[in-house]
């Protein structure tokens, strides 16, 4: 009997978009320049807020090459209010719900306040410096302490899907009658996303139509939002996006720009294209906002929880109420009958704040995990065996159980290949040299999220036997084009190599926006079911046709293998995709594939588990921190890919070592604008900072999330390193850090 082949899903195979990317042969969006392309430069306001008094125009629109200067007095109003919204939902998925140059108000520093179109770059960038803009400003609030007075509890946060306020049990009671209670602030710094490739659009008018070549997560939500803007049918406006450098969420939202660049193309009747500086990208795309949160937590003598109250304090947009769900795993990952979660905003003078890598679980579990560990320390247990008494077998919110778990085999092999075992838990008890050496650990946990409508896929297979699978997403850096199409050859039983994904354009197959880990999942599970559709489509066509080998044989036992159909039991019966069409005279075929995702009142709890594990030197008499080695262990559910899978985790997990050691966007207070706007003050971890990691996937299995299985693995890698990372520091130095990121003077 003939061996099936291996299948290609779960392999570690090559990137098929990596000799387009390492020859340079990818387009990037702020590289597509169409013949007649002009250029446009933002005039960003230079107050925190106040009121435009005059804006002098005339020394720019005389300046070589400007066709026109767009301030508040000539941009066309919307046709619709932008709404704050969720791109993987479907629906406009604006990043805010102000937009600018609509009136003379400011209401954060580096808010658009005039567009300068040229013929060339440098002519626009020019003449953008000409534009005298004058205000009467008004007295801001940029940071927490400045608002703290002013704080309010909302009815509910991100974009109005998760309430304000969440409880179970009663929390007072079992604080009082806890044996030990502990409570703890911390403070958080905000943080900004910095992908390689800034934000950027070039739009094109045909008549009424739109096309758009936009540096986006979604292209889908790109339409969507910009085409309720300019109140035209979605149909009238295409999106192009084929390779993104980096979105980390603030990719995600559509932000102003995109709708600006198509309001100037239309202006001036040539294509416009809009690429952010690297200093407006912290001012144009979001951002984590700053935080403070405070935990109470309450357990028995022999650690088991009683109570947590975990309360955020966090700096929001005057327009929008937006925090990031901090407190949604931190409040199910811990087998904890009284509980109490409560949001707290103050309207500051800022941009909305938006999704930034891991939002909310990266900082609510920091704060959490830090506690957890403290809790440890108070109680003499080791922290691996605080958490494995109280790990959730069930989610302690619904009582469901999760779809899949693997959280308890992810501490055990975390521990193991890391060495915990050999760790002396007092503090400051193992030095190398001048160096304090410490060892800390977290749980690592991430929902698994759901778009709200069906994502679909088209796969066609051609006579010569190969195959092509087409849907509106984009590869930006993650791999989702390399996994799907080994989902693809899978599912159809063809070679790798005859596999061929079509993807980022809105003309094909609808796809929502590739955020919250949801990539994956959704693309993956829309193009299996499109190419099981078409695989079963041929088998069923072959045993239905007299002159097939396979005439009257039962669908359910035939298997395709190499693009070959034949019975299970009996190999040598069969014939190939391409016989079979050919004599029917057939060039093609094909099948539109429709993914249903779970509703989201599915009776599980929904979520991917993981264990951190971090080794660091600390220097007592300079402060510094060095990070020697991470350990990750994960359970995402299937893997489609073993390279990339470790790539996004990595990725991750050097994410969490920036969070925890170097990123920080600080407020100049006096001006209300971001200080350090630039990737020589804003710190990100470099190669010199990358320690020793190991990483090792559990397998679990889920039939619930997906018909593959997939829960995602993009942001589990981010969270609890952070965490991992201050506890081992507290470990070497004796200190505990309850403010992000660890600076030196922490530990002096």
């Amino acid at each position: 009997m003939t061996m099936a082949p291996a299948p290609a899903v779960g392999q570690p195979v090559d990137r098929v978009d990596g000799p387009a990317k390492v020859t340079g042969s990818a387009r990037y969006s702020a590289e597509i320049t169409v013949p007649g392309t002009t250029y446009a430069a933002i005039v960003g306001a230079r107050t925190a807020r106040g009121r435009i008094t005059r804006i002098d125009t005339s020394e720019a629109e005389d300046a070589e090459g400007v066709l026109t200067v767009l301030t508040h007095h000539n941009l066309p109003k919307l046709a619709t209010e932008p709404r704050l919204g969720l791109s993987l939902f479907g629906h406009a998925a604006a990043g805010q719900s102000f937009f600018p140059m609509q009136d003379d108000l400011v209401h954060y520093y580096g808010q658009p306040v005039a567009l300068v179109i040229a013929d060339s770059l440098e002519r626009a960038q020019h003449a953008s410096r000409l534009v005298h803009v004058h205000y009467e400003r008004g007295a801001s609030t940029t940071t927490l302490d400045e608002g703290r007075g002013e704080a309010y509890e909302p009815e509910a946060i991100f974009a109005g899907f998760i309430p304000g306020r969440s409880a179970r049990g009663d929390v007072d009671a079992a604080l009082a009658a806890a044996s030990t209670r502990l409570s703890a602030t911390f403070r958080l710094a905000a943080n900004h996303h910095n992908p390689i490739e800034p934000s950027a659009t070039t739009a094109v008018w045909d008549g009424d139509r739109l096309t758009l070549h936009d540096s986006t997560q979604g292209v889908v939500a790109t339409q969507t939002t910009v085409a309720q803007h300019l109140g035209i049918p979605r149909s009238q406006v295409r999106v192009l996006t084929r390779f993104v450098g980096g979105g980390f969420g603030c990719k995600a939202a559509i932000w102003p720009h995109v709708t600006l660049a198509a309001m100037a193309a239309r202006r001036v009747r040539r294509p416009v294209k809009l690429v952010l500086t690297r200093e407006q990208m912290f001012t144009s795309c979001g951002h984590r906002e700053e935080q403070e949160q405070h935990i109470e937590i309450g357990a028995t003598d022999e650690g088991r929880l009683t109570a947590l109250r975990h309360h955020k304090l966090s700096l929001t947009s005057p327009f929008d109420e937006w925090a990031e769900p901090s407190l949604g795993m931190a409040g199910q990952v811990y087998a904890c009958p009284n509980y109490e979660g409560v949001y707290r905003l103050v309207r500051g003078n800022t941009m909305t704040p938006t999704f930034t890598r891991g939002p909310g679980e990266i900082s609510g579990m920091f704060a959490l995990e830090c506690v957890m560990d403290e809790l440890a320390h108070e109680l003499g247990l080791d922290p691996l065996e605080l958490r494995l008494r109280n790990h959730a077998e069930v989610d302690p919110i619904s009582g469901h159980p999760w779809s899949s778990d693997g959280a308890m085999e992810c501490y055990r092999r975390g521990a193991r290949r890391f060495g915990w075992q050999e760790r002396d838990r007092r503090p400051r008890s193992r030095r190398e040299g001048n160096w304090l050496i410490g060892t800390g650990m977290a749980t690592a946990a991430y929902p698994v999220t759901f778009p709200m409508q069906p994502q679909r896929a088209r796969a066609r297979l051609y006579a010569d036997g190969t195959a092509v699978v087409q849907a509106a997403t984009q590869e930006f850096g993650t791999g989702v084009a390399t996994v799907v199409t080994q989902v693809a050859a899978d599912g159809l039983g063809v070679p790798l190599d005859r596999v061929r994904f079509e993807y980022g354009d809105t003309d094909l197959p609808n796809i929502a926006a590739t955020v919250g880990s949801a990539g994956s999942g959704m693309v993956s599970a829309a193009v299996h079911t499109a190419v099981t559709a078409l695989r079963d489509e041929m088998v069923g066509q072959a045993v239905s046709d007299p002159d097939s080998p396979l005439h009257d044989a039962d669908p359910a036992t035939v298997v395709v293998h190499g693009g070959r159909m034949q019975l299970r039991d009996h190999p040598d019966t069969g014939e190939t995709y391409s016989e079979f069409m050919r004599r029917h005279f057939m060039t093609d075929c094909d099948a539109l594939g429709s993914w249903n995702p779970p509703p989201h009142d599915v009776p599980h709890g929904l979520a991917t588990f993981g264990a951190q594990f971090a080794e660091v030197a600390v220097d007592p008499d300079l402060g510094v921190v060095r990070v020697r080695r991470m350990t990750g262990v994960f359970a995402p559910g299937r893997v489609l890919n073993a390279r990339t899978a470790r790539s996004q985790a990595m990725g991750g997990m050097l994410w969490g070592l920036g969070h925890a050691l170097l990123e920080s966007t600080l407020v100049d207070a006096r001006e209300g604008r971001w200080a350090n706007t630039g990737l020589g003050e804003y710190l990100v971890p470099v190669n010199a900072d990358a320690p020793d990691i190991d990483i090792e996937f559990v397998d679990v299995q889920d039939k619930v999330v997906n018909p593959l299985g997939v829960k995602g693995i993009g942001e589990i890698g981010t969270v609890g390193a952070a965490a991992a990372i201050a506890n081992a520091v507290f470990h070497a130095t004796g200190r505990r850090v309850r403010e992000l990121p660890i600076r030196i003077e922490h530990l002096l």
